[in-house]
């Protein structure tokens, strides 16, 4: 039985759902919002769950929640799983079988993290959610040896939070050399050296295939065979987009959902937004980003294409992160092997251009750089290839 029909309903509860509720209501300010998430939270600043939280003292958990539905109006309905789409019927269903119809319907499913074999135990986290959050920040407080698998975003980040609040801490990742993935080598020796000077036990070259419990503690298991002992373990391994849905009603996806430059699907009554849209960008082509500008800007402008504004999606975001008191932002792609032109403007900060075989870049890394994202969308639209050039860019 159809329980309710709204004007504009959102799948997921995240801080896409936030900001496209706010975009519906700069152009609608009476249509019916609904948001049905399958969170136990209303939507709240995720970035802050390896960052800030852990950082800034004087950032609390009460600065976390969005407030979406006091500024918004939208009904926000958690732990809400919604398991089917009728786009014929204009109706959604969720797994406790309520039915809620839609005039224009916006996905924002989010990601789900990547996992391993391990325990279902609260000491094992796949660290994602604000519940996430919670309960490491309770085991945190307890001590013992915390070991954290994955030397991306979260992985890094988490373990810099534990390692900053006193927590004993191992990272554990693939590569040669921590971030040798994503910076030239120099820049690369020192994010490591960051984590080192941190108090953060840093396992190189190494892959977990599965975590087991014995006793009351956890091993966790090597690609080589050796096990390393854990009171808790944290699994950072990055994140899969949540398409299954759009798959199954025939949305047409590939490494997303495919919107257009309106972010509305190849249905005209459904749009996609955040970590699950692949849509095109007016620099780097068509692309998926999982970061929070996109998240904020691409929710934004659905909602407000939602509500009928005709103006194609054209922001570029950037992504960053912050370890140790050093922040590094980026446009583009980060690959080292993509010729870097390394730019030291003193001995703290550094510009980087990524560049493609015929010289021109197609990604700019910001360490410790301020302020000058604009100018690094501007470095990528030009497409300058000589590095004399570039080397004057970003001063």
């Amino acid at each position: 039985m159809q329980t309710q029909t709204y004007e504009y309903l959102i799948i997921g509860g995240g801080m896409v759902a936030d900001a496209a509720a706010r975009g519906i209501r700069e152009r609608d300010q009476t249509g019916t919002i609904g948001i049905l998430s399958a969170d136990v939270d209303p939507p709240y600043t995720r970035p802050a769950l390896s960052k800030k939280l852990w950082t800034d003292p004087d950032f609390t958990w009460e600065q976390v929640p969005l407030d979406t539905e006091a500024a918004t109006g939208a009904e926000i309905r958690l732990s809400t799983l919604v398991t089917a789409i009728d786009r014929s019927a204009q109706t959604v269903t969720t797994a406790e079988d309520e039915v809620f119809g839609y005039r224009r319907l916006l996905l924002a499913t989010g990601s789900t993290p990547k996992t391993i074999s391990a325990p279902d135990d609260e000491r094992v986290l796949f660290f994602r959610s604000a519940e996430d959050y919670r309960t490491l920040r309770e085991l945190a407080g307890r001590g013992g040896h915390f070991v954290v698998v994955g030397g991306g975003y979260i992985g890094t980040e988490i373990a810099a939070a534990l390692a900053g609040n006193g927590v004993e801490t191992e990272l554990v990742f693939p590569a040669e050399v921590l971030g040798d993935d994503t910076f030239p080598s120099g820049l690369a020796r020192r994010y490591e050296d960051l984590f080192r000077n941190g108090g953060v036990q840093l396992t190189s070259r190494s892959r977990v295939s599965e975590v087991r419990e014995e006793g009351n503690a956890f091993h966790v298991v090597l690609d080589s065979g050796e096990e390393l002992r854990a009171d808790v373990v944290v699994i950072g391994l990055g994140a899969d987009p949540v398409i299954a849905l759009a798959d199954a009603v025939g949305l047409a996806t590939d490494d997303g959902v495919l919107v257009d430059e309106h972010l509305v699907t190849n249905d005209p009554a459904i749009w996609a937004a955040g970590d699950i849209a692949e849509y095109p960008d007016p620099i780097l082509g068509r692309t998926r980003v999982e970061h929070v500008d996109n998240a904020e800007e691409m929710g934004a402008a659905a909602g407000r294409s939602m509500a009928g504004e005709d103006v194609p999606y054209a922001h570029t975001p950037y992504f960053y992160s912050q370890v140790f008191g050093t922040r590094w932002e980026a446009v583009g792609t980060l690959d080292p092997s993509k010729d870097p032109l390394v730019v030291e403007l003193d001995e703290d900060r550094s510009v980087v251009y990524y560049r493609d075989e015929s010289g021109a870049p197609v990604g700019v890394l910001l360490w410790n750089v301020e302020k000058a994202r604009d100018l690094a969308r501007a470095v990528l639209t030009d497409r300058v290839t000589d590095p004399e050039r570039l080397r004057l860019r970003i001063t």
